[in-house]
């Protein structure tokens, strides 16, 4: 095995099997078609291999060079993603990982006052249901529907994360205008269609339960994020169970509405948790995050006050496993 990597070599290996001659790959390098000869020919005799057949002026892969580039193309492009990556991180660029629901029904409605209330902050949002281990440096901080099981990030490193609450949610049934009218007691809903969202923690048996009723038989249609369900039910399919806190912007506008406030229980939950690794939590771009998400959401939240015992896994009362959805 070599002991020092070559990578001029492999940078003038890459640029041959990119551009398909020793000529073309010397312009695209500003080197002469001598010196990645050279570098090429030297690279084969470190390998004790031939890499190219040459036939003329033109040159083709042998077996051997075939392994080595898939490998030195997977190699570089990983180097320029990590170059890029840190070469774009300013003071206050975030990475921020969301669940879908949360991203598309709570934060994009309000990204605009986000920026404007964070002059200097830049925001790269992937959605996506499945948490991030912050094992590279992809993320930042992670907003999770679910709590975080105890045992996620394994007894050694629990530490190194923080959890936070982001409030309580309350989930209550939710209809079009034109429906509501007919939906005056909970024993109407059992003539209506009932929307189900399939990965929600809270769903009808909850709701019943707490009104002191047996849930139907599912018989509505079904889906696996609450922003479909939503959209559902805003276009009169039936009626959603949903959190008021994801349905804020349609029940703002008056496409849904909540036919049984102030008459039935409601079912009141944590839902979505803010995860971020604990090194991060004085870095600017997180700071202005985290007490920007005080201000929207009114929480009681002092990161000076998160020490290395303060993140408590097993505080969350009513959600313990990761949910696939949102």
């Amino acid at each position: 095995m070599l002991r020092h990597l070559p990578l001029g070599a492999l940078r003038a290996f890459e640029a041959v099997t990119r551009t398909g001659s020793f000529r073309a790959a010397a312009e695209d390098l500003s080197l002469t078609p001598s010196a990645v000869s050279h570098a090429i020919r030297g690279l084969e005799q470190d390998l004790g291999t031939m890499l190219f057949e040459r036939e003329g002026r033109t040159v083709r892969l042998t077996p051997e060079g075939e392994t080595l580039m898939r490998h030195v193309e997977r190699g570089f492009g990983e180097l320029q993603l990590g170059v890029g990556s840190v070469a774009a991180r300013g003071p206050q660029l975030l990475k921020l990982h969301a669940a879908p629901s949360f991203a598309a029904q709570w934060l994009m409605p309000r990204l605009r006052r986000l920026l404007q209330e964070c002059p200097g902050l830049e925001l790269r949002i992937a959605a996506g249901t499945d948490y991030t281990h912050f094992i590279a440096d992809e993320f930042d901080a992670d907003i999770v529907y679910g709590a975080l099981p105890p045992d996620f990030y394994g007894a050694a490193s629990r530490q190194a994360v923080i959890v936070l609450p982001l409030g309580t949610e309350t989930v209550t049934p939710l209809c079009a205008p034109d429906l509501a009218p007919r939906i005056t007691s909970a024993r109407d809903l059992l003539s209506q269609t009932l929307i189900e969202s399939e990965t929600k923690k809270v769903r009808w048996p909850a709701w019943f339960a707490a009104n002191g009723m047996a849930a139907p038989a599912p018989k509505g249609p079904r889906f696996d994020r609450s922003f479909l369900s939503l959209s559902a039910a805003a276009d009169g399919l039936g009626v959603a169970l949903e959190s008021t806190l994801l349905a804020e912007r349609e029940l703002a506008s008056g496409r849904l509405v909540r036919p049984l406030q102030g008459v039935c229980e409601d079912v009141v939950y944590t839902g979505h948790w803010l995860v971020f690794p604990r090194s991060r939590r004085y870095a600017r771009a997180m700071v202005l995050f985290v007490e920007w998400l005080k201000r929207e959401l009114s929480l009681d939240i002092d990161l000076g006050e998160l020490d290395a015992g303060s993140t408590d896994f097993a505080a969350a009362p009513v959600m313990r496993a990761p949910a696939t959805g949102d």
